[in-house]
């Protein structure tokens, strides 16, 4: 009897557990990810991604979760039309082979309650690196448009083209490139 107990609690407990991850649908509309570099030294030139999907868990309780975010490659958007096309092409992104750019995540780290970092690995091109975001805004509450608890954050990165084989005009054209990825998601 007292081992039936103890598998019963033990059950419950591990039932408990696995009820406080929460698993969040990514917002499409409101989830564009986007780049920025100098170019020839005149400026800042920032672009976006138009179609992002995945979902995001976390676990606030015991400080953990997972990120899986899929970018379409194809919805690079600059602003103009032909260096879109041109982005697109063998010397950047290739998204005739590579169509699709991806994060995925097993680790998150917290200082106290507050999501910081997300480590992960970051995949453009079939080439997988190790990325940590900076998480500079984490937030979560009831949607008051979907009715539905909803998160939404902030974070950032900095890569290197050339680890993910789009060095083309660097120096010229900074190799390395900030990542921004502003994202909102609704519990599903």
């Amino acid at each position: 009897m007292k081992r039936l107990v103890a598998l019963t609690i033990g059950s419950l407990l591990s039932s408990a557990a696995c009820a406080a991850s929460e698993t969040y649908v990514i917002e499409p509309t409101h989830t564009l990810p986007r780049f920025e570099y100098n170019h020839l030294g005149y400026s800042v030139q920032l672009s976006r991604f138009d179609k992002t999907s995945g979902t995001i868990t976390i676990d606030r309780a015991n400080k953990s979760g997972a990120v899986d975010v899929t970018i379409d490659a194809k919805s690079v958007n600059t602003g103009y039309a032909l260096f879109n096309s041109h982005i697109q092409g063998p010397d950047f992104f290739d998204t005739e082979m590579f169509p699709t750019i991806t994060y995925k995540s097993k680790k998150m780290k917290f200082e106290g309650d507050k999501l910081v970092a997300v480590d992960g690995e970051l995949t453009i091109k079939g080439i997988t690196k190790p990325v940590t975001l900076a998480v500079n805004s984490f937030f979560c509450m009831p949607h008051p448009m979907v009715k539905k608890d909803a998160c939404g954050a902030t974070a950032t990165a900095k890569v290197k083209r050339s680890d993910f084989n789009m060095s083309k005009a660097v120096p010229f054209v900074s190799d390395e490139v900030t990542l921004t990825i502003p994202v909102e998601a609704i519990k599903q």
